[in-house]
């Protein structure tokens, strides 16, 4: 089958690009948590979260910058643990380009679809950070790339990777029908795993399910 723009493949090349996110969200953390500048009135941390009421001002840039922003020690750990984990694997096995591609484009559409989410539902009163959209899209093209891979589970509980993302749907799914929130934005996981699902058959031409199958 002929490429096409969709799925024109980057020569591959390695930068590492992965740590150097790590390096740009733990720097951005201690900025905003230890200075956080106050910017025309604002303070800096919410000039770079996703403030619905504050995009409709015009204040795009939030759809990415909402990813380098963490509301505390453990929010950045386990985030910046998880691009350890699998962002470094991936990259060195997709190439920097197409790695850092999928992550910023996953990131900001979750960003988008919350947003649009809590503009037609109307509770506008809300705060986004962190990079958690991104990390789900992460953990979602691992299950497909190494489905045969396993994952410890809350750190007790190995499981393979496939079986490992379904169960965290399923979680994820029941936590915002139940609105089980506690400060979590479970539709941006959600969405991040929705588009990561998205880019492997428009980008890779892999059908997850299929690989799935194959490898269980």
């Amino acid at each position: 089958m002929k490429n096409n723009i969709l799925n024109k493949k980057f020569n591959y090349t390695y930068c590492n690009a992965a740590a150097y996110l790590i390096a740009a969200n733990v720097a951005v953390f201690l900025f905003t948590y230890f200075l956080n500048p106050v910017i025309k009135g604002m303070p800096l941390i919410y000039w770079l979260s996703l403030i619905p009421p504050l995009v409709n001002e015009g204040y795009v840039w939030q759809f990415v910058t909402y990813m380098f922003v963490h509301a505390s020690y453990s929010h950045l750990f386990f985030n910046m643990f998880a691009i350890l984990m699998f962002g470094v694997t991936l990259e060195r096995a997709i190439g920097s380009r197409e790695f850092l591609l999928f992550y910023f484009l996953t990131g900001t559409l979750s960003g988008i679809t919350s947003y649009l989410v809590s503009m037609f539902s109307g509770q506008t009163n809300v705060v986004m950070l962190g990079a958690s959209g991104a990390i789900y899209a992460l953990l979602f093209l691992t299950s497909v790339m190494f489905p045969t891979a396993r994952i410890l589970l809350f750190f007790i509980i190995p499981l393979k990777m496939p079986f490992a993302v379904i169960l965290y749907i399923i979680i994820e799914v029941v936590s915002q029908v139940m609105d089980l929130g506690g400060g979590i934005a479970h539709l941006i996981h959600l969405s991040g795993i929705a588009y990561a699902w998205i880019y492997c058959i428009l980008r890779f031409r892999i059908s997850p399910f299929k690989v799935w199958k194959d490898a269980l």
